[in-house]
């Protein structure tokens, strides 16, 4: 089997201040990653094993995917290196891929399993969207990027954040050509920022409206919330993306429209978020995981298969964990998931 170069980074944090330099492990630059495979966890066959085994349990038991625990899905062996995973995401680098399921040995439901108990290992899952979907596909349903969520169809993504601590895609197919993961660092991003022009720097530390898209959680009703861009909460740093949703806020009611200086900053947000992203080549059957207060990720548009059993599909989990760092409170409202009135929570193993 490939050879295992995982490693934990060891640089040690810093109190986090608006207008000064961050000095955080989650700090990476491209030439960091290009050419290592250090965040890269390869499972060994007898971690496969565990995992194979655990699958079969739950098939024996008839459970639904949705109603799998950490407890249903034991890992006697392998729970200690998720552990470090996690530790990783927490206090590392920010994200981390697990690399080894072999999908000549697992079905679709299977793969699906496994993902969502070894998801259990790392946090509790939340909900994606309106529709309750505990189990998400980013998969191109044939519909406009203006229409509908961005996962949903073939475009590009900008860099971006998910509304959860712990963000994980699992590989089942890829396209045709495209659709490549894009990963950039929000504590180097900040840096970089604030080196070129800590004015701008500093705007994007002040609260931006952002649209909620319909989803509304039970009990309140402005169609937008404010957050910052750069947040800084009991000296830890947490970041949000630059996404269409600062954009479609324009124009709800009580929403001030954005100012030359505004628009400067989150042009340079998106170009020098770019200049740091690396792509990350997603093999079948791998397993990826960020931590989304200091990581962005964003998705090349692609070219899809024309047969609908090859299509490009992921499967994604939105994951809570304990002992994530603190979050200013306008930042930690929205990473608990996608709520509204009437949610029925599913975790289909496909979508149409």
């Amino acid at each position: 089997m490939t050879p295992n170069n995982w490693e934990r980074t060891d640089v040690k944090r810093e109190p986090a201040q608006l207008g000064k330099p961050l000095v955080d492990p989650a700090e990476w630059y491209p030439d960091d990653i290009n050419g290592s495979d250090a965040w890269i966890y390869t499972l060994s066959e007898s971690e496969l094993g565990e995992i194979e085994a655990a699958v079969a349990g739950i098939e024996a038991r008839g459970l639904d995917i949705k109603d799998i625990t950490k407890v249903d899905f034991p890992l006697p062996g392998f729970a200690a290196a998720l552990d470090d995973v996690r530790g990783e995401l927490l206090d590392g680098r920010g994200f981390a891929l697990i690399r080894g399921l072999d999908l000549e040995r697992l079905t679709k439901p299977q793969f699906a399993a496994a993902f969502w108990g070894i998801g259990t290992h790392l946090g509790e899952v939340l909900s994606q969207n309106a529709a309750g979907h505990l189990l998400g596909h980013v998969k191109d349903i044939g519909e406009d990027y203006a229409k509908v969520r961005g996962y949903m169809t073939r475009a590009y993504m900008p860099l971006h954040c998910d509304q959860c601590d712990f963000l994980s895609l699992a590989c089942f197919h890829n396209a045709k050509s495209g659709g490549e993961h894009l990963v950039c660092s929000s504590v180097a991003l900040y840096n970089e920022i604030l080196r070129r022009r800590p004015d701008l720097a500093e705007r994007l530390g002040r609260q931006y409206y952002r649209s909620r898209k319909n989803e509304i959680p039970p009990g309140e009703t402005d169609p937008w919330i404010k957050q910052p861009i750069f947040g800084f909460h009991q000296d830890y740093f947490a970041a949000r993306g630059v996404s269409d949703a600062i954009d479609k806020a324009q124009g709800l009611p009580g929403v001030p429209p954005l100012t030359d200086l505004d628009h400067e900053a989150l042009q340079m947000f998106r170009d020098v978020a770019i200049e740091l992203a690396v792509e990350i080549p997603f093999e079948h059957g791998d397993l990826f995981y960020l931590c989304n207060h200091v990581t962005l990720h964003s998705r090349k548009s692609f070219e899809d298969w024309s047969e609908p059993e090859r299509k490009r599909h992921l499967f994604r989990l939105w994951l809570s964990t304990k002992g994530a760092r603190p979050l200013p409170p306008e930042v930690a409202e929205r990473s608990e998931g996608v709520y509204v009135d009437g949610t029925v929570f599913t975790a289909p193993v496909d979508v149409d």
